[in-house]
């Protein structure tokens, strides 16, 4: 392959790199005191503005937790604490925790300390832990610290990310050193103390303001705070330990801006609020500073007859060469901006141009196949969306409605009546918390009140029968996933002629896993059908055509391998012809996710 980049270095060689070492062995000489001195002028400006951007990084952190006493929900429960409405407490926490955790990309984890019951939280990875109490914060030395100052906030040394509440799912091999600031969080009115918020955030964005100005690896930066602690330094293996007294005294204010021993250039300032006392340096070592300045004096060698000459000889290379068939991909792809998706491309080409033609020949043809799937599925959306809004009812008033003809029921002495507005009163304030937790209880409740209204529909036709052991009961499951089974058996037994069928609902528990079995006598299914049926119900959504046949089993089994893992689900049996079974595995060894 012919390539540009080597006739390109070709011709640095010849006109550009040869010529620049000749020029400067005749201007070196001349040129070095004044770029030294500009250096050093430089150099100056750059500590003192990488010292304020400091000063304002460090004013920001120090003021976030200031954002919280603008929620007032979430100020309320720091001075009411967890004991009442714990769970939407909780949730208000979660929220207020996770948005706060989210504004800043430098913050690891945040620990929420409440005083009113000594209940804490941590925030990791965007989610919450549990409570745990922790009445023996207020004794660790950094909170005493922050307890017995006047100021509101504490800023501790670098340290290794370490888990406070033992719950955060927080991996072991997280190491990361985080700076930490404690917050104290009072009554503005009172001064009533109220918590503490500990934000513990990663060096990335001091160590991008402290390196910004650093040319290569041969300067280093070193950030200290009044105790004399390493905040930050271009060696990360000093970050967190005491500076050494050899580099003190290096670094010491009272010799800023002047040569070390060693004749090192140092620079130093201490800052000002929110840090004051510490202190930031650069140094650099002298054979790296008279090397810039050697570097520097090298660009002025370039004069205009020499520049002229070998600049016109190389753009007249270079444009037949290099730039002719960039203008023709440039062309090409503006037809691709004035919606030309089908432009033509050379992929014959043997070089660079041929390689990033075929590459964009390529991408196009992906964003083809991607606009074509979009349009399809914003279609798809739009279906879906047009559902939706011809199933929606608000729940609340049909409830509502429900309790003021029962009351009509029991004013009429209509005792019956009332029984079966009940149950579907029932199934209504179920139905409304379906997206709150369940137990196999609630399943239970909620499957015999729609019974009870079944039975009163098909009078003595009817025969049901429900097994479900008393210490099964309060084992914890995802809602509404008992009743769709029950429902189906009347659609598919008593709606097709089966009349006499009996449905049996029992649960049981199989090793390590809690089984809840709907099964009845009637309608079956062929094997061929109970094959299809699997398949549909067992295929990931996001693979193959999407079916909207049966998809009250799929959306139940969907929601258990959601909750659990893939062991969770529904297995189907079709009891040789005899009936049909659907059995609902949940494993116990998990939680929900």
């Amino acid at each position: 392959m012919k390539s540009i980049h080597k006739r390109l270095l070709f011709l640095l060689l010849v006109f550009i790199i040869l010529p620049y070492f000749l020029s400067v062995l005749l201007i070196y000489r001349q040129t070095k005191e004044n770029v030294e001195r500009h250096e050093l002028e430089n150099s100056q400006e750059q500590i003192q503005q990488a010292s304020a951007d400091l000063e304002q990084y460090f004013d920001e952190i120090i003021n976030l937790p200031y954002i919280l006493y603008r929620n007032p929900d979430l100020f309320r429960v720091f001075e009411e604490g967890l004991e009442e409405d714990f769970y939407y407490k909780q949730l208000e926490i979660n929220k207020g925790m996770t948005n706060f955790y989210l504004m800043r990309s430098e913050i690891r984890q945040i620990r929420l300390f409440i005083n009113e019951g000594k209940s804490s939280f941590t925030v990791y990875n965007a989610m919450l832990s549990s409570r745990k109490r922790n009445p023996g914060l207020l004794q660790q030395a950094s909170i005493q610290k922050l307890m017995s100052s006047n100021s509101n906030d504490l800023i501790e040394a670098p340290h290794p990310i370490e888990n406070y509440n033992d719950t955060s799912i927080m991996p072991p091999s997280d190491k990361t050193m985080v700076l930490t600031v404690h917050h104290k969080i009072v009554d503005v009115l009172t001064q009533e103390f109220l918590g503490v918020i500990t934000i513990d955030i990663d060096l990335d964005k001091i160590a991008h303001i402290a390196n910004h100005f650093l040319q290569k690896n041969k300067e280093s930066v070193w950030l200290s705070d009044a105790e004399n602690h390493v905040i930050y330094a271009s060696d990360e293996t000093w970050i967190g330990k005491t500076v050494p007294d050899e580099l003190q005294r290096k670094i010491s204010p009272i010799q800023a801006d002047t040569k070390s021993p060693e004749g090192d250039i140092v620079f130093t300032r201490t800052l000002q609020e929110p840090i004051k006392e510490w202190h930031f340096a650069k140094v650099t070592p002298s054979s790296f500073l008279f090397e810039d300045v050697r570097k520097t004096a090298y660009t002025n060698i370039i004069v205009g007859v020499v520049v002229g000459g070998l600049g016109l000889i190389m753009i007249t290379i270079i444009s037949y060469g290099f730039t002719r068939p960039i203008k023709l991909l440039s062309q090409k792809v503006q037809r691709i901006e004035g919606r030309n998706m089908n432009a033509p491309f050379d992929d014959m080409r043997e070089d660079e141009i041929g390689i990033l033609e075929r590459h964009i020949k390529e991408m196009m043809n992906r964003i083809n196949r991607h606009i074509d799937r979009e349009y399809k599925l914003e279609i798809e959306n739009r279906k879906n969306q047009h559902r939706a809004l011809k199933s929606q009812i608000n729940p609340h008033f049909l409830f509502n409605s429900l309790q003021s003809i029962a009351a009509v029921a029991l004013l009429s002495e209509s005792p019956k009546v009332y029984q079966l507005i009940t149950s579907l009163s029932k199934m209504m304030r179920y139905s409304i918390r379906v997206d709150q937790k369940a137990t196999v209880q609630s399943e239970v409740d909620y499957v015999q009140a729609y019974l009870n209204l079944q039975a009163e529909r098909f009078q003595t036709d009817f025969s049901y029968s429900i097994d479900v052991p008393k210490d099964i009961l309060d084992i914890p499951v995802p809602s509404m996933i008992l009743q769709p089974l029950v429902e189906n058996f009347f659609k598919h037994c008593y709606d097709e002629g089966y009349e006499q069928a009996y449905i049996h609902i029992y649960g049981e528990i199989q090793g390590e896993y809690l089984n809840l079995v709907v099964e009845n006598n009637g309608n079956s299914v062929t094997d061929d059908e109970l094959e299809a049926l699997k398949n549909n119900l067992y295929t990931p959504v996001n693979e193959g055509n999407p079916s909207f046949a049966h998809i009250g089993l799929k959306n139940i089994h969907d929601r258990l391998v959601l909750h659990f893992d893939q062991t969770a689900g529904i297995k189907l049996d079709s009891m040789q012809g005899q009936g049909f079974t659907v059995r609902l595995v949940i494993p116990l060894y998990l939680k929900e996710k």
